[in-house]
């Protein structure tokens, strides 16, 4: 990050408010699973068809997913493998902080 220009850093905060909303967050580790449509990851998420597309739009204009048109369905996937590294990372070390604040069973 030393070398990043200030608009650079604008850039990089931006990906990070893509990553800082639950349901994107949903969205991401189902697309782990495979590509998938607007509806199937609206039923999924237990959220409406409109919400999904809203997320999946700021998702791809972030460079996170891709999508496809296929007839009249259009097919989601990660476009970028790295956000998971990024995501396991952060979700490893929150679930650390996590457990050492628990006290052990049966204490």
């Amino acid at each position: 990050m030393e070398n990043l220009t200030p608009e650079a850093m604008e850039q990089v905060a931006a990906y990070f408010r893509a990553l800082s909303e639950p349901t994107r967050l949903a969205i991401l580790n189902l697309l782990r699973e495979g590509e998938r449509n607007v509806g199937e990851l609206a039923q999924l998420c237990s959220c409406s068809p409109a919400n999904v597309s809203r997320h999946l739009s700021l998702l791809s204009q972030h460079g996170l997913v891709r999508r496809e048109g296929r007839g009249t369905a259009v097919y989601y996937r990660i476009a970028d493998d790295s956000v998971y590294a990024l995501c396991d990372l952060v979700c490893g070390n929150i679930a650390r902080r996590y457990q050492r604040s628990q006290p052990f069973p049966g204490v």
